[in-house]
Order: structure tokens, then sequence, then C-alpha cells
């Protein structure tokens, strides 16, 4: 039944976006941060959250690359159903937007054109000296610290702890938010700030939860899906 009614609402929407997290890629082999078999619960010199800083990052370049390399470089990961049908609803005219907090690309691999990434992407890494842009196969391939030819340290362009979110990608995820008729939020806890503060911004319909726990949003949904994101959007026609 919760299927059907996840058909219907999508069917009377025309101004449908959708806000994940990592949850939505996990389906594709990327480990998430906060679940019990994530990367928080795994063992290191120094926990993530500490690696993935951005005085950290100035301070051990060296460690943060062996750790960001292993962990967060997934280049051959594929897209799942989740992203799959995420690009086909935008095909079909009814998706109008994904704002996302993972940095893997998958949606954009998937077809997807309009995505707002929050937390940045690992396709793009830039010389912090010249500005020189690389992409994730020349940081993958590298050794030690990646330098540029100019001599400057390449910094991925992803927001580290201690970073602030590009204001731009901000906006026009508020933006997005905010116009929707209908928005589906998946693979999040919602417990990362600012990006939890969002879905605040939503004034429409219909708003739905698909995700594996509970989230601090499930009491204002209309519609509350427990299980895999892409299981249960493969079972969507558009």
């Amino acid at each position: 039944m919760d299927i059907q009614k996840l058909q219907q609402i999508i069917d009377n929407s025309e101004k449908i976006v959708f806000f994940g997290g990592a949850g939505v890629s996990t389906e594709s082999g990327i480990p998430d941060f906060r679940s019990v078999d994530g990367l928080y619960n795994q063992k290191y010199d120094y926990p993530p959250e500490t690696i993935l800083s951005h005085s950290f990052f100035l301070r051990k370049p060296e460690e943060f690359y062996r750790f960001y390399r292993d962990k967060m470089l997934c280049l051959d990961a594929m897209p799942n159903n989740a992203h799959l049908k995420l690009a086909e609803l935008e095909k079909a005219g009814i998706l109008k937007a994904v704002v996302t907090q993972n940095i893997d690309g998958l949606h954009q691999k998937a077809g997807s054109q309009k995505v707002y990434e929050l937390h940045g992407s690992i396709h793009r890494n830039y010389c912090m000296e010249c500005g020189k842009f690389f992409d994730a196969d020349f940081i993958k391939n590298s050794s030690g610290i990646p330098k540029c030819e100019c001599g400057g340290t390449i910094k991925p362009d992803v927001v580290l702890y201690q970073e602030g979110l590009n204001q731009d990608i901000l906006s026009n995820s508020i933006n997005s938010i905010a116009n929707a008729d209908t928005l589906i939020i998946g693979g999040t806890s919602l417990n990362v700030y600012p990006a939890s503060g969002l879905i605040d911004h939503f004034r429409g319909s219909n708003l739905i939860i698909i995700n594996k726990s509970p989230t601090s949003a499930d009491r204002k949904a209309n519609l509350h899906l427990n299980g895999n994101i892409g299981e249960i959007l493969s079972q969507i026609k558009v």
C-alpha cells in the first residue's frame, strides 16, 4: 500500500525535489559514516571526523590523503536503482532538482542534470596556489601529497569539517526545496547541520521520507517508507 501511495503522490506532482544522503550510495557499495558498519566504527590512527577536517588537512596532508584515497575515492562505484530512477524522473520533467550530501558524483553518472552537491565532489580538485583543475583519477594515482606543476598542494573540492558550505549551492538548494510541491528525503538521518535545516524551507503538499532508520522529520512526513531506497524507488513507474 505504501508503494501505491508513493506512486500516486509522484503521479500527481509537478515539481519534485529529492534531498539525499549517504544511504542513497550504500547500495552502490560506498560505506556511510554513521551506520553500524560505517567508517566511524572502524579503527584508524585518528578518528575519521578528525582526518576529514580542514585543520588536519593543513597539518597532516599526507595522512589525510592516505585515508582519503583508501576510503573516499570509490571510483569504481556504479549508480544504483535510486540514482537511475531519479534521473528518469528528471528526464520526464517531474523531478526539478537533486540536493545531495554525497560527494561521489553518482547522480551525474546516472544521468541527472540538476544536482546541487552540498558537500562538494571528489571529481573536482584544485591547486591551492594557482587554481589548476585535477580529476579524481589524478588524485587516486598520485602518491603522498599530490602537487601541481607550480608546486602547490592540490585540495579536493569537498567540504571538510570546519569549512562552510558553498553559498551559491546552498541558496539554489533552498530555492529548489521552497518551490517544490513534493519533497522526497532519502538515505539521510538528517543529523548533519546546516544541511538538515534545509527541509524547513519546504512549503509544499507532500513530504516523503524513505530511510532505513528514524529521522528527525518523521513526524512531519505525509508518507514514511522504511527500507532500502533503491529497492523502493525501483518499483515506481514513470
